[in-house]
């Protein structure tokens, strides 16, 4: 993918309006995704790529009132929908690129990225961007509500070697990128990635 972001705008902002509808039955994924995380109140999290924003009402009850929960999207389209989901009222929207974040360094402890890792233009380049806005110890979630055989068959494609979400490929690529990947889960219903902060 190059770093022209026109495509993904277009990709995303196309579906916007109707991608909580294509995709009724994921809340249940997400919310045992984030409840998996053993976030604390008070943590600072961003959903990176947070689309219609379908992970920031359970970010929200992870971290509490005291909590700060960002989501950042690249595709307008996107950030409108999740408004009109009222889901801006768990975390605050930024109309902002993952591969330059408008985030202090090492200022938050948790990055929750849904279906984030396929779109990225340069993916050692910004999982080093999510790592330098995360403390040391600080965790990465990379989710897909469904695992890479069923998001592949769901497409009408087959898995490829170099699927960035296989495990072989994952790990070092989180390794060269300042994470340490901590748990890795591959089934028909979910794919997560668990990884730690290095430093």
């Amino acid at each position: 993918m190059s770093d022209d972001h026109t495509h993904v705008q277009e990709f995303f902002g196309a579906r916007a309006a109707d991608w909580d509808a294509r995709f009724p039955d994921d809340g249940p994924a997400y919310a045992a995704a984030v409840d998996g995380l053993g976030l604390r109140s008070g943590d600072r999290v961003l959903d990176a790529g947070c689309g219609t924003g379908r992970a920031l009402t359970p970010l929200r009850a992870a971290v509490g009132a005291s909590g700060i929960v960002l989501g950042a999207d690249l595709t307008p389209p996107m950030l409108e929908a999740a408004v009109r989901a009222g889901r801006d009222r768990d975390g605050l929207l930024l109309l902002a690129d993952v591969a330059a974040l408008p985030v202090r360094t090492g200022s938050l402890d948790a990055v929750f990225a849904a279906g984030l890792i396929a779109h990225l233009p340069r993916p050692a380049e910004n999982l080093r961007e999510l790592a330098r806005v995360v403390r040391p110890g600080g965790l990465l979630a990379l989710f897909h509500p469904i695992g890479r055989a069923a998001l592949a068959a769901r497409q009408g494609r087959q898995i490829t070697p170099g699927d960035l979400r296989a495990r072989a490929n994952l790990g070092p690529l989180l390794t060269g990128s300042g994470w340490r990947m901590t748990s890795y889960v591959d089934e028909d219903s979910r794919f997560l990635a668990v990884a730690v902060r290095a430093g």
